[in-house]
């Protein structure tokens, strides 16, 4: 119930018109993670509860007000604190899940100290192999680039990511992932 409570909620944030991502963070990213996250969390001994709260919530602040997205992982883990301590859920999981989120982004070095923490930074990094449409539309729609600048943007954003997932994760996705540059083209 907690689960589909959090999920409602944070899904109204994304169909919200204040929501500068628009509603593609939803059902393109969002839901990639959870699914990822549900998948990883038995192959990497990770809790699937904190797993999947921490993919609900973690880039739930940028949502609710794109200004902080630059330190998004840092508002986010406060307000899925604040958010689960007012539903009664355990101090020590909420401590976990904060955990996840503060480490999950792919472009920070943070040091991933549980199964759950590196399970959600797969989980974050493998939607972005896997659903390269909302990264073109990231490119082309919003940013304006190019063809191939931005296939170019998404080429390297795709190889950086790869380098970052866990051996065992690069071997889960490896034919998505070469399928995504073939689609990109030679860069």
């Amino acid at each position: 119930m907690l689960i589909d409570d959090i999920a409602a909620m944070v899904e109204a944030a994304c169909a919200a018109p204040t929501n500068e991502f628009g509603y593609g963070i939803w059902s393109h990213h969002v839901t990639q993670v959870v699914a990822n996250g549900r998948r990883l969390a038995p192959l990497l001994g990770a809790d699937a509860e904190i797993v999947e709260l921490a993919a609900l919530l973690h880039d739930y602040a940028s949502i609710c007000d794109a200004s902080l997205y630059k330190e998004h992982h840092l508002h986010s883990a406060n307000v899925a604190e604040r958010l689960l301590a007012e539903r009664g859920y355990p101090a020590e999981r909420i401590q976990a899940i904060r955990h996840c989120i503060e480490t999950h982004r792919g472009s920070m070095s943070a040091r991933r100290a549980t199964p759950e923490a590196i399970a959600l930074a797969n989980a974050d990094a493998m939607s972005h192999i896997q659903q390269v449409p909302s990264l073109l539309y990231m490119v082309y729609v919003r940013r304006g680039m190019g063809i191939e600048e931005g296939a170019a943007w998404v080429r390297a954003k795709l190889e950086r990511t790869w380098r970052k997932l866990a051996p065992q994760v690069q071997d889960l996705i490896r034919a998505e992932y070469e399928a995504a540059l073939a689609t990109l083209g030679q860069g």
